[in-house]
């Protein structure tokens, strides 16, 4: 009896699990085996693909020190097709009209009135006064709301605060809000955490304007938030390896079209783009940086060149700005007071042309070599003339005299113009075309910058193509010899220049670009790369000259560059100073000589090559010869394991420009030579065709505006609109949809779902 009750009831017992093992199968087939095909079947359900941007990659010198990061930022973005949607449905449900207005249009030349929905009304009774409740509400431009909408609709987020601070954000991701289509985020957002340090080389990053963000780019998404792209510098030239790869999210909603959570299974995390290495050492950059500041030169630029690779070390041009300030947008104010500068601190002095006066006799040196030229000898008797005009060698403008019979060594030394004149014209310009075609002189050099200039190396085709009623003549090649009139060359070019005469011929291209790492994994490498090589067409004995004429300039007691002259080091250059004027803002005209110096060190084996223009000095070797001196002698302590000298990176504020003539350059704590110093120390003053600045020659190169931020204008300012029967905005609570998890039941007290875990993976 015992035994038939007990199979019984193993019989019941194995009905049931079977029953239950059925309801579970089937439950797993209509909920998650056909979950995709039952939704499919909801009236009105359907997905929505968000694009979540990538993080930009980081930039660091060669050495690993950071120079553009990502740090978080906080936003407050406004679905506005949401908006309107809402809007019209409390406006049908309380009987009431949805504001409009027109706006004027032109349509294949005709001028007409459109009909659109006032968004800025609908804005403000649905979305602002609930802010003003919350304490984040804050001045706006209507103008930047209307055009958004009107370009983008709900496609494109509007974002209407982006520079909430943490304690905000924390407010309103708590709350929830409750307002259509309002969402919280966390954004990766661009910063320097050196501020101007290498400022023109790093440039900014700016957000997609209408054009950018093209219907094309947004198609396959239901909600586009773009990529920052670089707008300036490096930013820009190696934005295909910086820009992340961008991660989808995908919001499922129901049939009323409310979002009842998200996709897990379809998320793609977007991942960190690559980091950039550059050439430059951060320690070097802020050496010269601090060498122009130190000596109060209010315009000018010093770039360091590796003779022996071209890799670009240090470029500094000042004045200068923080790239800070354009993240994420800049105030107009702002933005307006750069442009207005008169010292005009956007431009990249170091990669733009300035009149090179003496320091071109260097490649021109060269141009004799190719005509076979070099040993001749040629007499300055003072001034040589051309046609009916005498041109004048500085040292008869200065004293009466004149340097005799010189050899090219000598003549380099004493930077004698009337040699140059003839040595110029013996060697032809044809000779030197070729010449500065090989050193990157009278083009771009190819330096990863988007504001490079490529300078002028005037001759018979350029002045026929510039000039057509003037013909070419040997006082425009005896010119062109020293340096003055048409001629035009960046720091960056004299500075390859050097670095040619050091190396022994060799012209390598300069650059910016070390390398590409993705985390621990190289993804490029830059190797040195060869524009030309003099060596192979000019003898070793021959570049030996023009060598032995820059180490006179430093070292020999007539030279006109003893400023240069560092203890224990041969040091290896050529002054310059260029005559040049300027025109003020009421036209009157101002002297602004361009005072140079080139040089390398040391003389044997070379480390540097160094160009520095100061701009309004008296003399290159009174003016720029020191502050090339200063940067030697710390960048050669750097590496030096006697020398206790050290530089720690960091943050220094934009340095202010001027006009202040630079009578000379001397630092309070340098301990400078005895025999460098002297009542004149360079004789070499300009001589040639005064020129004068071109009216857009300071203007700056500004390629791709930065994002501005729109004044906030009185309608936006209001906080409120006026107007009857205003259909009042009822709390719905919603997720956002850069939100992880989280639901439509959430309590006010619940953490608000975030993004937060996401972004402190990215930021690890």
């Amino acid at each position: 009896m015992v035994v038939k009750y007990r199979f019984r009831l193993y019989l019941f017992t194995l009905a049931m699990l079977c029953g239950f093992g059925l309801l579970v199968f089937r439950l797993w087939s209509l909920q998650i085996d056909r979950r995709e095909e039952f939704a499919k079947m909801i009236p009105g359900a359907k997905k929505e693909r968000a694009r979540i941007p990538g993080p930009r990659g980081e930039i660091k010198d060669r050495n690993g020190v950071v120079l553009a990061t990502n740090k978080a930022s906080f936003e407050v973005r406004i679905n506005l097709a949401e908006v309107v949607a809402e809007y019209k449905r409390l406006a049908k449900q309380n009987k009431t009209a949805v504001p409009e207005i027109t706006f004027d249009i032109v349509e294949k030349g005709i001028k007409r009135q459109k009909p659109e929905l006032d968004i800025h009304k609908i804005f403000e009774d649905t979305i602002t006064r609930r802010m003003i409740e919350m304490g984040v509400h804050k001045e706006y431009s209507k103008e930047s709301l209307q055009v958004h909408y009107r370009s983008f609709g709900g496609a494109v987020p509007w974002v209407y605060r982006d520079d909430l601070t943490f304690a905000e954000f924390s407010r309103i991701a708590e709350h929830n809000l409750g307002l259509p289509g309002v969402t919280v985020a966390e954004r990766a957002s661009r910063v320097y955490p050196l501020k101007s340090v290498a400022c023109h080389i790093l440039g900014y990053v700016r957000l997609p304007d209408d054009q950018r963000a093209s219907a094309e780019d947004r198609k396959g998404w239901d909600y586009y938030v773009p990529d920052d792209f670089g707008g300036a510098g490096v930013e820009k030239s190696f934005d295909q390896y910086l820009h992340g790869k961008p991660g989808v999210r995908v919001m499922q909603r129901d049939q009323r079209g409310r979002p009842v959570g998200e996709v897990d299974e379809e998320y793609e995390e977007p991942r960190k783009g690559n980091d950039v290495y550059l050439t430059l050492d951060a320690r070097m950059q802020i050496i010269a940086d601090k060498a122009l500041r130190d000596a109060k030169i209010g315009r000018g630029a010093v770039t360091v060149i590796d003779p022996n690779t071209g890799e670009v070390l240090a470029m500094v041009s000042v004045p200068s700005y923080d790239p800070n300030n354009f993240i994420p947008s800049i105030q107009q104010s702002d933005w307006d007071a750069l442009l207005n500068n008169k010292t005009v601190p956007l431009l990249n002095r170091a990669v733009k042309g300035h009149v090179p006066g003496s320091t071109f006799k260097i490649p021109i040196s060269f141009a004799g070599c190719l005509a076979g030229i070099q040993m001749s000898r040629f007499n300055c008797s003072g001034s040589v003339t051309y046609g009916n005009k005498a041109m004048q060698c500085w040292i008869q403008r200065q004293s009466g005299g004149s340097h005799g019979t010189l050899g090219l060594s000598d003549a380099i030394k004493f930077s004698c113009n009337c040699f140059f004149y003839r040595y110029g014209n013996a060697a032809g310009i044809g000779n030197i075309t070729k010449v500065g075609k090989i050193l990157g002189v009278g083009t771009k050099t190819g330096i990863e910058l988007e504001d490079e200039d490529p300078g002028i190396l005037p001759n018979p085709d350029w002045l026929r193509a510039h000039r057509p009623a003037e013909r070419w003549s040997d006082g425009y090649t005896a010119n062109t010899s020293i340096g003055q009139g048409m001629v035009l060359a960046s720091p960056l070019q004299m500075a390859s220049v050097s670095a040619t005469v050091a190396n022994g011929g060799k012209a390598w291209s300069p650059h910016l670009l070390k390398r590409v790492m993705d985390h621990d994994k190289a993804v490029l490498e830059n190797p040195p790369s060869l524009r030309g090589d003099l060596s192979a067409s000019v003898k070793p004995e021959e570049i030996e000259v023009i060598r032995k004429g820059m180490w006179k300039v430093v070292n020999d007691p007539s030279g006109t560059g003893k400023g240069a002259r560092i203890t224990g080091v041969e040091v290896a250059g050529k002054t310059g100073t260029a005559q040049n004027w300027r025109l003020d803002e009421n036209r009157h005209k101002h002297d602004d000589n361009h005072t140079w110096f080139i040089c390398f060190a040391p003389y044997q084996n070379p480390r540097f090559a160094v160009s520095v223009l100061v701009q309004n000095g008296k003399s290159g070797g009174g003016c720029a010869a020191p502050v090339a001196r200063r940067v030697l002698e710390q960048c050669l302590a750097l590496d030096n394991p006697n020398s206790t000298f050290t530089v720690v990176p960091e943050p220094m504020e934009p340095a202010e420009g001027h006009f202040n003539h630079i009578a000379s350059v001397q630092y309070v704590d340098a301990a400078v030579p005895a025999e460098a110093l002297g009542p004149d120390e360079d004789g070499d003053t300009g001589t040639g065709v005064s020129a004068p600045e071109p009216d857009d020659a300071d203007k700056p190169r500004v390629h791709t505006t930065p994002n501005i931020q729109r004044k906030a204008d009185s309608a936006g300012s209001a906080g409120t609109s006026s107007g009857q029967n205003v259909p009042r905005a009822v709390p719905v609570r919603r997720v956002g949809i850069f939100s992880r998890g989280g639901s439509q039941d959430s309590k006010p007290s619940d953490p608000a779902p975030s993004g937060g875990g996401f972004f402190r993976r990215i930021f690890r």
